[in-house]
């Protein structure tokens, strides 16, 4: 179904979903613009960061990937929407080749792994922590193992760079990508946690001379002042929203558990919550 969208639209918008609930959410969400034209997402994001989160376990590869593949398995057997799994470095190769037959199972539609090793930082954090990068034989030759493992042709396997996170600038991402294409990556992830869009799309110019057509994906959690439309105009052809869903939920939640003590009372906070009627309306076959 991804690679269908790709065909059909300039670019698309994901956005997490952490468990069922927040993939039906998603699923329900839509936007009708002044024009009479109604705006849907395309698609959900499988983070680590907040699959961990939920879990309250430490986002460092510690949640087991069985445990990610039945929470994408709930989510799809709520909706039909494309999923994409983020699946941090991929783990060592003999493992990811493992991986992609179960996400295959599971019908995820694409993986994205980092080229990072060693103890895992999270690439917010940025140059504030030791940011180490995985060797780009090495790296490559996952990437083209994982192709060679795949029994279907729907997942697509994507490549993300770490380079601009770590402070190796910009010739070695565009070295690796070249790298990883070259290796069978269906597509390039280029990550930044700089406050403007600059790099990526500096990148995205670079990257489009030799590879017009290879879907180019972006993640503005930093840069949230861009529009979706000016990085589709960049280049880009998926846009994803990373976390959005779970740190939207926990602000929600810290309030009412608040205001619930503050008064003694659950009467203050009803104009917070969705009625159970909703609630009960949207789990199919419920009511």
């Amino acid at each position: 179904m991804l690679k269908k969208l790709l065909k059909e639209k300039k670019s698309l918008t994901f956005i997490e979903a952490h468990n069922p609930l927040s993939a039906l959410i998603i699923k329900n969400t839509n936007y009708t613009d002044d024009n009479g034209c109604t705006h849907k997402f395309d698609g959900i994001w499988s983070s680590s960061l907040t699959d961990s989160a939920v879990k309250g376990i430490p986002d460092n590869e510690t949640l087991d990937i069985n445990s990610r593949l039945q929470n994408i398995h709930e989510i799809k057997s709520l909706t039909k929407m494309p999923v994409i799994m983020d699946a941090d470095t991929g783990g060592r190769v003999e493992h990811f080749v493992h991986y992609v037959r179960k996400m295959e199972q599971v019908g995820i539609d694409a993986v994205i792994i980092e080229d990072k090793t060693g103890n895992k930082r999270n690439s917010l954090f940025g140059t504030n922590v030791k940011q180490e990068l995985a060797d780009i034989t090495e790296f490559s030759n996952k990437i083209a193992k994982g192709k060679a493992a795949q029994q279907k042709s729907r997942l697509m396997i994507f490549a993300r760079l770490e380079s601009l996170i770590a402070g190796y600038g910009m010739e070695d991402a565009l070295e690796r990508a070249n790298a990883y294409v070259k290796a069978g990556a269906n597509g390039i992830m280029i990550h930044s946690c700089q406050n403007t869009p600059d790099e990526v799309i500096d990148f995205s110019q670079s990257f489009r001379k030799k590879y017009p057509k290879l879907p180019l994906i972006c993640v503005p959690t930093t840069y949230s002042a861009t529009y979706h439309n000016d990085l589709s105009k960049a280049g880009f052809n998926i846009i994803i929203y990373a976390n959005h869903m779970l740190r939207a939920a926990y602000k929600a939640m810290e309030h009412v558990s608040h205001e619930i003590l503050k008064y003694g009372r659950s009467a203050e906070v009803e104009k917070d919550c969705i009625s159970i009627k909703k609630v009960i309306n949207l789990i199919p076959y419920t009511s």
